[in-house]
């Protein structure tokens, strides 16, 4: 979301979603990186990183913004408790997922943990360890059912082995669906194991359906504009999996359900409707009409 100030966007942010919608916990880059999509997580693991000018590494002691992150984060679930007053609402917390982060933060010597098998290993170890923990605070903090959400823009380039090294010059290996899996596999354990629902987002045009439905999310959030209807769509929803329409109007999403065999009533119960990545980037008003439009898609639906 745009903006520096929590308060206010929170509260749009409950008083457009709460009756029937997603109350989410809003994330504020603009406040800076330990307000961001990694930032936010990486306070959470139980793991020392730093904040460098290259970008987030793996360090012998915790950053400085390491604790600028967690504090935030407490502060603003504080200001979302004290608006939601015990309210029975779905709260929705967002987290960078395990292959993204290991595309994304460096190990101790530079290059990404990507490249390096344990190092990829233990840092999903510790979001599965942090999610535990941090599912059994919102349980305190929030009345309602519980999503975690975990974020994973990077999933497709890190599957096709297009995630450049640090020279800029090469790529990083591609990452197979069973090594991918083992790393995903642990992090939906343990939020469900915590009480919350495991649901998997991406925006990426070439969504690895299956691989996220194998590994256990209940639902899969996607950009519908960039996402092909086929069979393996229509498998995984008939199999259980619930289907997140990102940026879809209601005709976009009656029209993709009909291309996989369903009548549009099915998506009752089954789905929800949220805004196109890309809030941060979009000014407030573009961000309000963006909200207010899913909500309108949503409710079409019943």
């Amino acid at each position: 979301m745009p903006g520096e100030e929590f308060a206010p966007v929170a509260r749009y942010v409950v008083e457009t979603l709460g009756a029937e919608g997603i109350v989410f916990v809003p994330e504020l880059p603009d406040r800076g990186a330990p307000s961001g999509m990694l930032g936010r997580t990486l306070g959470l693991v139980p793991l020392p990183i730093d904040l460098q000018p290259a970008g987030w590494r793996l360090a012998p002691g915790e950053g400085m913004d390491q604790r600028r992150a967690r504090s935030a984060l407490r502060q603003d679930l504080d200001l979302l408790e004290e608006l939601l007053d015990g309210q029975e609402v779905v709260v929705k917390q967002q987290v960078t997922g395990p292959l993204t982060l290991a595309a994304t933060v460096e190990r101790p010597r530079g290059d990404k943990v990507t490249a390096d098998h344990g190092a990829r290993r233990e840092l999903a170890d510790a979001l599965a360890e942090a999610l535990v923990d941090h599912v059994a605070e919102l349980r305190r903090r929030f009345a309602g059912e519980l999503v975690i959400q975990v974020d994973e823009p990077a999933i497709t380039a890190v599957l096709a082995g297009s995630i450049p090294t640090a020279s800029g010059f090469g790529r990083h290996r591609s990452i197979d669906a069973p090594v991918a899996d083992a790393l995903l596999r642990p992090v939906v354990d343990a939020i469900r194991a915590a009480g919350a629902r495991p649901v998997v987002h991406t925006c990426a045009p070439d969504v690895p359906v299956s691989l996220l439905a194998g590994a256990g999310f209940e639902a899969i959030a996607f950009d519908v504009s960039l996402a092909q209807p086929s069979d393996v769509w229509a498998e995984v929803f008939e199999s259980g999996t619930d289907l997140w329409f990102g940026g879809a109007d209601a005709p976009a999403v009656e029209d993709f359900m009909g291309r996989l065999g369903f009548a549009v009533e099915s998506f009752a119960g089954r789905g929800a409707v949220t805004p196109a990545c890309g809030l941060a980037g979009r000014t407030p008003p573009e961000t309000r009409r963006a909200l207010e439009s899913a909500v309108s898609a949503a409710a079409s639906f019943g």
